[in-house]
C-alpha cells in the first residue's frame, strides 16, 4: 500500500473514514462491520476494516472476507455479454428472440392474473441493448407493483437459489407479459439473468464456467464464484437485514446458508460472491480501460461505450424508472451497459466526478469508478436492505474530502 499522500490524497482525511464508520454505524451496532478500499493512480491508498463478520459467533470481519455481492454480479455478467459482442456472436441492436425464439411472442400486459394475462403487441421488438440497460419491460417479483410482479412471486423467478435452471427460467420467463414495451421505460429487473442465459447460449459453455475462464481467472479473482467452497466457509460473513422494528437481526447464517453449495440457479443478476479485493481488481480492469497486469478482457473503446449513458433520448433514471432504489434516487444519473453513469454532476447533489460509473448490491455493497481522477472504490458489508442508510453518499463525501490534487 502507498501513502496516501503520494496519490493525491490526505492520510488525516481519510483516517476520518473509518472513524465515521464506526462511531456511526459499527459501534451503535447498525451495521455488523465494514471493509472500505480506495484505489487511485494505481496505488492501495486506504483499506478500511471494521466490526464483526458474525455478531453471533464473534468473528471479526478481516480483508479476506467473503461477501454476498448480489447486483454488483450485474457489471461482471455485463462484461461477460460484451465480450461475445466483441467477438462478433450478437450485437447490441439484434433481438432477443434471435436466441431466445419463445420471447419473440412476448406481449405487454394489459389486465388479468398468473394463468389468465391479457397482452397488447409490442411497439418494438426487444434488443440485447435493452437487457443491458434495463428497459427490456421484465421486473423483478419484490417490487410487489402488479399482477406480473406477483406472478414472478408465485414462479419464484428472483429466488436466490431459484428452483430452476437458466434454461428453467427462460422456459417460465417467457409464459409472462412484460409490463411495457421494451425501450419506452427503465425497471429494475431480472433482465441480467436473461443476460447470463445468453452468455451460455451463445458461447456454448456454462455460464459459470464462461466466467472462470474468460474474467476471474485472468484477473486472478480467485474467492469470486457462485458459492463459497468448503475450505473458504470460515471466511464467510453472516447477512443481517432489519426486522419491522427496525432491529438488525440474522438473515443468513453463514454456516447454513444456501452460497455453502452449488447453486442450480447460476444468477447473471445476483448470484456471486467475492472479496474485496477481488472486486477491486475487476473495478481496476475498467478502470485501465479493460484490462489488467497483462490480461485483456474487453477493450477501451468497448469500455468507453459502456459508461455512456445508453437511456433512450439520452433521459435520466428519474425521468424513465418504474423502480427507484438506493443506487439512482438522484437527478443526473443516466444507465450505461451495465451499470448508473453520472451525467450531470451537479444535478446529483454529490461530489464526484462526470462519467463516474457505479452500482450497490442489496446487501448494502457498493462500488464506483472514476475515470477522471483514476479512482475506485470498493465497500463491503452485510445488511439488508440497501436502502435503508444513506452510507453509500456519505462515502463518496468523504473519499472526495481527503482529496488534496484532483484532476
Amino acid at each position: 500500500m502507498s501513502t496516501p499522500e503520494a496519490v493525491g490524497l490526505s492520510s488525516q482525511r481519510l483516517k476520518r473514514i473509518d472513524t465515521f464508520l464506526q462511531a456511526k454505524y459499527v459501534e451503535p451496532g447498525l451495521l455488523p462491520g465494514a471493509q472500505l478500499q480506495v484505489w487511485r493512480r494505481g496505488q492501495l491508498a486506504h483499506e478500511t476494516v471494521l466490526g464483526l463478520a458474525d455478531r453471533e459467533r464473534g468473528a471479526p470481519l478481516k480483508s479476506d472476507t467473503l461477501y454476498r455481492i448480489y447486483s454488483m454480479t450485474k457489471p461482471i455478467t455485463s462484461i461477460a455479454f460484451m465480450m461475445l459482442v466483441e467477438e462478433g456472436r450478437v450485437a447490441l441492436e439484434d433481438p432477443v428472440h434471435r436466441f431466445i425464439p419463445a420471447f419473440k411472442d412476448l406481449g405487454v400486459f394489459a389486465a388479468g392474473s398468473l394463468g389468465m394475462f391479457q397482452t397488447r403487441p409490442l411497439a418494438e421488438p426487444m434488443r440485447m441493448i435493452d437487457l443491458l440497460r434495463h428497459t427490456a419491460g421484465f421486473t423483478y417479483g419484490f417490487q410487489q407493483r402488479g399482477n406480473v410482479d406477483a406472478a414472478y412471486r408465485k414462479l419464484h423467478l428472483d429466488d436466490l437459489p431459484g428452483p430452476r435452471d437458466l434454461d428453467g427460467f427462460i422456459a417460465e420467463l417467457a409464459k409472462l407479459p412484460l409490463e411495457f414495451s421494451p425501450g419506452e421505460a427503465w425497471n429494475y429487473s431480472v433482465c441480467t439473468d436473461v443476460l447470463g442465459y445468453l452468455v451460455q447460449a451463445i458461447s456454448g459453455q456454462p455460464f459459470d464456467q464462461f466466467l472462470k475462464d474468460r474474467i476471474f481467472e485472468p484477473l486472478k479473482m480467485a474467492d469470486t464464484g457462485f458459492f463459497v467452497p468448503e475450505a473458504d466457509q470460515a471466511r464467510f460473513a453472516a447477512c443481517y437485514s432489519l426486522d419491522p422494528k427496525g432491529k438488525v437481526v440474522l438473515q443468513d447464517d453463514p454456516t447454513q446458508s444456501p452460497f455453502l453449495k452449488d447453486p442450480l440457479f447460476k444468477s447473471g443478476g445476483g448470484g456471486l460472491v467475492s472479496t474485496a479485493a477481488d472486486y477491486m481488481r475487476f473495478c481496476r480492469m475498467i478502470l485501465n480501460g479493460g484490462q489488467l497486469d497483462g490480461a485483456r478482457i474487453v477493450s477501451p473503446k468497448t469500455l468507453k461505450a459502456m459508461m455512456l449513458n445508453h437511456l433512450p433520448g439520452g433521459r435520466e433514471l428519474t425521468e424513465m424508472s418504474k423502480s427507484l432504489f438506493s443506487e439512482s434516487v438522484y437527478d443526473g444519473v443516466g444507465f450505461g451497459l451495465g451499470f448508473a453513469v453520472t451525467t450531470d454532476l451537479a444535478r446529483t447533489r454529490t461530489i464526484g466526478s462526470l462519467g463516474e460509473a457505479f452500482w450497490g448490491g442489496m446487501a448494502s455493497t457498493a462500488f464506483w469508478v472514476d475515470p477522471v481522477e483514476d479512482l475506485a472504490v470498493v465497500f463491503m458489508t452485510q445488511l439488508m436492505p440497501s436502502s435503508v442508510y444513506p452510507i453509500r453518499r456519505e462515502l463518496r463525501t468523504l473519499v472526495y474530502a481527503a482529496f488534496e490534487e484532483a484532476a
